[in-house]
């Protein structure tokens, strides 16, 4: 958890970019990811020095060559801990002259964030920001991998609060909830096709170290986790810069985040390739025949991006694998041949498991659109015995564009650190949703149809041509008026004759 000193830290470095002239959150972001990057090379080369002179051995891996580039510049010169000491002027031209170009040519890291620095354009515009920026950046503490990790997600999280592309960031809240529900494991192989910030991997990764601590210890664990768990894509290469670091700063060496237009293009060695999809999909727009994937339209004819994302999922996915997306309601009930068909496919050729009806404000203010997360297994032989429902009417924060939390932090999220009460739970419904989910196969069963959450039978499912729409099976208690029997209310109406004329005959005695 951030301290307010560190909040304040990254305030005064974002205000700074904002004063010294680059307003766009993106390229801040985008920056910053440069800067950090310098200050980690710098740090793996002081490794690799100390080990060095720990063992009496030449160094193993030189991240800055010996010698000089070019322009003449000595290696050592581009390093962050002599950089960050020079003269702003000085600082500017280095930085900008030398040590970019070098980070566009690093090839002694061959990780993926080497990968996406390729293109690295230095675009701080002043020597005085450059320094200020590099200052301030100095003091932050990057030793730890949890407040690594915390500090970059709140630079993220500036992103969307400035009001520009904040369709990258789904809530924080909401990934989390997901990721729970799917449970992933050490063995898992894990894909999100949208990746973005890398914001499900990123919590599926923080997810397993807390509930499998031992995949660390184990050198074979340990392989699968850093280099073949995790994979992400994307066709913004500022997003794959972006969404690369993320992963770093939460400790994950060498995540698979590549460059693909998903949907544009043959999947050819990503059949069935994965275990677990976590992804938030973009939903807007149309593509045409031409651009996309034959693959993808022989699972289902359509134009919409939404349902050929969905059957990108059930091409990648192993059978056996699973999944938690956020789709658009029209998915749920839509009457297009299309839509109808991709239910179809859900329901009776594999397992749909359940469907969540996230709040309408849940991606404000961004998008007003209301959206469901969708669970399911891959199998390829049906398996559908029953869906499970739950209609989320709060997620512990207002549903209004400005997204206040209504309740303390400790009492938020999907697994808050203290239990809610039933007037905090009408605030935050996320941890009884997770609870219900897991008893999906045996309490929830005897549910009634009235109720947050319910079970409905596959054949009623398919009775209503495949709608997956929660108010479709919801039922509304109604109130039921009770009424006393008749020859009472006449007794009732007399009495009441009665008392008024004798009220009427008192006041008349008195007027007298």
């Amino acid at each position: 958890m951030l301290t307010g000193e560190l909040r304040s830290q990254i305030d005064s470095i974002w205000n700074a970019f904002w004063t010294g002239g680059i307003s766009n959150p993106l390229e801040v972001m985008e920056q910053i990811t440069y800067l950090l990057f310098l200050r980690r090379l710098d740090d793996l080369h002081t490794l690799e020095e100390n080990k060095s002179q720990r063992t009496g051995k030449p160094m193993e891996r030189r991240i800055f060559p010996e010698g000089r580039d070019l322009k003449g510049q000595d290696y050592d010169n581009l390093r962050w801990s002599r950089f960050k000491n020079l003269a702003a002027a000085e600082m500017y031209t280095v930085v900008g002259e030398h040590v970019f170009p070098f980070l566009r040519t690093v090839g002694g890291d061959e990780s993926t964030y080497a990968h996406h620095m390729r293109d690295a354009r230095f675009t701080i515009p002043t020597p005085a920001l450059l320094s200020k920026v590099v200052d301030m950046l100095d003091h932050v503490p990057m030793d730890d991998r949890d407040t690594k990790g915390d500090l970059y997600e709140y630079m993220l999280s500036k992103i969307a609060s400035a009001g520009a592309n904040g369709q990258f960031r789904t809530p924080r809240h909401i990934i989390q909830l997901m990721v729970e529900l799917t449970a992933p494991t050490a063995q898992d192989v894990i894909c999100d096709p949208a990746s973005g910030t890398c914001g499900f991997l990123v919590a599926a990764g923080e997810y397993l170290r807390q509930n499998y601590p031992q995949i660390l210890r184990n050198p074979e664990s340990r392989e699968h986790f850093h280099r073949k768990m995790f994979h992400g894509y994307d066709f913004d290469n500022t997003m794959l810069r972006i969404g690369s670091m993320n992963m770093m700063l939460h400790g994950v060496d060498n995540p698979d985040i590549s460059y693909k237009d998903s949907l544009a293009q043959d999947h050819e060695g990503d059949e069935e390739k994965y275990s677990l999809i976590l992804a938030n999909p973009p939903f807007a727009g149309s593509l045409d025949y031409e651009n996309t994937a034959k693959d993808l339209l022989s699972i289902v004819k359509t134009k919409k991006t939404e349902l050929l994302f969905l059957a990108l999922f059930l091409r990648l996915l192993k059978p056996g694998g699973r999944a938690a997306v956020i789709v658009p309601d029209g998915v749920l009930f839509g009457s297009s041949k299309a839509h109808k068909e991709l239910r179809r496919l859900l329901v009776e050729e594999h397992k749909l498991d359940g469907v969540i009806s996230l709040p309408s404000g849940a991606f404000k203010p961004y998008a007003g659109v209301s959206t469901a997360i969708l669970l399911f297994t891959k199998t390829n032989s049906g398996g559908t015995d029953h869906v499970w429902f739950y209609d989320m009417k709060e997620d512990g924060w207002s549903l209004d564009d400005k997204r206040q939390p209504l309740l303390s932090e400790e009492k938020l999220g999907a697994t808050p650190a203290e239990a809610l009460s039933e007037a905090e739970h009408a605030k935050n419904n996320l941890p009884d949703a997770l609870v219900r989910w897991q008893q999906r196969d045996d309490n929830e069963l005897e549910r009634p149809r009235t109720a947050q959450s319910f079970c409905v039978p596959m054949a009623d499912i398919v009775a209503n041509g495949y709608d997956l729409s929660i108010n479709r099976y919801k039922e509304v208690v109604h109130a039921v008026s009770e009424h006393l029997p008749p020859k009472e209310i006449l007794a009732s109406l007399a009495k009441l004759e009665t008392e008024i004329q004798a009220g009427m005959k008192a006041l008349e005695g008195m007027l007298k």
